[in-house]
């Protein structure tokens, strides 16, 4: 877990900008917030504020980007009324927070922006309810959003906008289909459902922190799209928090709000938030745990027996996300992976026809958002075999099957990237022999698609680099149609 975190990948140090400026951008708003004035309420909202809009817009062009954060105070703000206006009447506080996160959820149909704001919206009532919000904190904690959104936006898109050179990266659509057969309206209903008892059963366990729980199932929920992926991220959720509780029974406990300390380890743990969420979503909620300690403990309510409570209602949260993705119009891990595979497969033979159009002359090919394309559904492919994958799985021919997957995909991918390359060259010229080798990875993507248990394999490997290239696509696809179809023409995972 520390090798995925320290010794990951960052090319262009993608990662590290984007911790650093999270650290700037949050630092500014709750700056602001003081000399505006406002309480530490008022802070604590502006900079979780920030935090939201640094964190989850994520629209592939710096306009979408833009659009999405400006959209942020729209839909927060009523909801952060509404959870105001309702503490005194908690059964109908309750009712609204589950339609917050039934709709939150509901909202990923329409991309990132719908997953942005599902989450701001979520997010606004979960911090009314930790700051126990009443109507007359509404004035402060509005201004208190609207300054930090803004003070993020400037940092964002003013002060340290770097998204500006690297080219849009494509945003994989969710799966298709209408009604409960789409996968975001099966998780709106699973969502409410496991929030709802978090929620009851939360309330049995502190009448005072129970919120707790439900932000422990909406969580789980989040980027995951099979009941596989919701088990897995259950299980990294309750370990994250279990050590992040160590540490901070290590570290905040003894700081216990302290101020100049409290705010340099508040700047470390948002910026560990930031830097391990693409890597490791234990570290991740290590680091949100470790905030959420720090916070109490500006609040003056930080204790032992605090952390165990959060423990216990991390764990209840967990327990309602697993009864409702086991019980409640279940998604199957199988059916999610075998789509995700297909599209990468698609992917994989759009690039290869795009790169040989660009060998053979043609000046309108561009092999290259093919790539970027395909490192995203690969992404999105690992994320729905990772409970295959996991080191808790016991059945390990179906481990060993997702490895191999996984694996040979990688190669397809690395075989694309030396293709563009290729074909990026203008010195590069046409082989009349790259038509005949993209019609046999056709024929091969269309035959693994198609669940066909035999795929032909390549002929003797060319020196030519681009045929060289294509050979090892042909090498990769035939060696998939066995860990994806058994000789019994089992699927990779079963239901």
């Amino acid at each position: 877990m520390l090798k995925r975190v320290f010794v990951a990948p960052d090319p262009g140090r993608v990662r590290l900008r984007f911790a650093a400026r999270a650290v700037l951008g949050i630092g500014l708003a709750v700056v602001v917030c003081g000399l505006a004035g406002h309480s530490l309420a008022g802070a604590v909202t502006g900079g979780l504020a920030a935090l939201l809009a640094l964190f989850t817009v994520a629209d592939p062009t710096v306009r979408g980007q833009a659009v999405t954060t400006a959209l942020l105070p729209a839909v927060g703000l009523p909801v952060l009324a509404a959870a105001a206006e309702l503490h005194a009447v908690p059964v109908a506080r309750d009712l609204a927070f589950l339609a917050v996160i039934g709709a939150g959820v509901y909202a990923r149909r329409w991309g990132p922006r719908g997953h942005s704001l599902g989450v701001f919206a979520f997010m606004t009532f979960f911090v009314a309810q930790f700051l126990h919000a009443t109507p007359g904190q509404l004035p402060e904690l509005s201004a208190a959003v609207l300054l930090s959104v803004l003070c993020a936006a400037a940092v964002r898109f003013g002060l340290w906008c770097y998204e500006r050179h690297l080219s849009p990266a494509p945003v994989p659509a969710p799966p298709a289909g209408t009604g409960l057969a789409r996968v975001t309206t099966r998780q709106a209903v699973q969502a409410t459902a496991g929030a709802g008892f978090a929620l009851v059963v939360g309330q049995l366990v502190s009448g005072q922190r129970w919120y707790w729980a439900v932000g422990a199932t909406w969580w789980i929920f989040v980027n995951t799209a099979s009941r596989g992926e919701t088990l897995v991220r259950g299980f990294r959720r309750v370990l994250g928090t279990v050590i992040g509780i160590a540490l901070g029974l290590l570290v905040a406990v003894p700081v216990h709000g302290a101020p100049v300390p409290t705010a340099v380890l508040v700047a470390v743990a948002v910026f560990g938030v930031f830097y391990s969420a693409a890597v490791s979503y234990t570290w991740m909620m290590l680091w949100v745990t470790f905030l959420a300690e720090l916070l109490y403990g500006l609040l003056g309510v930080l204790s032992p027996g605090l952390l165990a409570l959060r423990l216990t209602e991390t764990g209840v949260g967990a327990l309602g996300a697993v009864l409702a993705v086991l019980f409640v119009l279940p998604v199957t891990t199988h059916l999610t992976t075998d789509a995700w595979i297909q599209r990468a497969l698609r992917c994989v033979h759009a690039g290869t026809a795009e790169a040989a159009a660009r060998l053979a002359g043609s000046t309108t090919a561009d092999p290259a958002p093919r790539v970027a394309e395909l490192e995203q559904l690969l992404g999105r492919v690992r994320l729905s075999v990772a409970p295959l994958v996991h080191p808790l799985n016991p059945m390990l021919g179906r481990k060993r099957r997702a490895r191999r997957v996984l694996t040979l995909l990688d190669d397809c991918a690395r075989e694309i990237r030396g293709l563009v390359a290729v074909a990026a060259d203008p010195e590069a010229s046409h082989d009349a022999r790259l038509a005949a080798a993209c019609w046999r990875v056709e024929a091969a993507v269309e035959a693994l698609t198609r669940g066909s248990a035999h795929v032909a394999g390549p002929a003797e490997p060319p020196t030519e680099p681009a045929l060289a290239h294509l050979h090892g696509l042909e090498r990769a696809l035939a060696e998939l149609a066995e860990p994806l179809r058994t000789p019994s023409g089992s699927p990779l995972v079963g239901a």
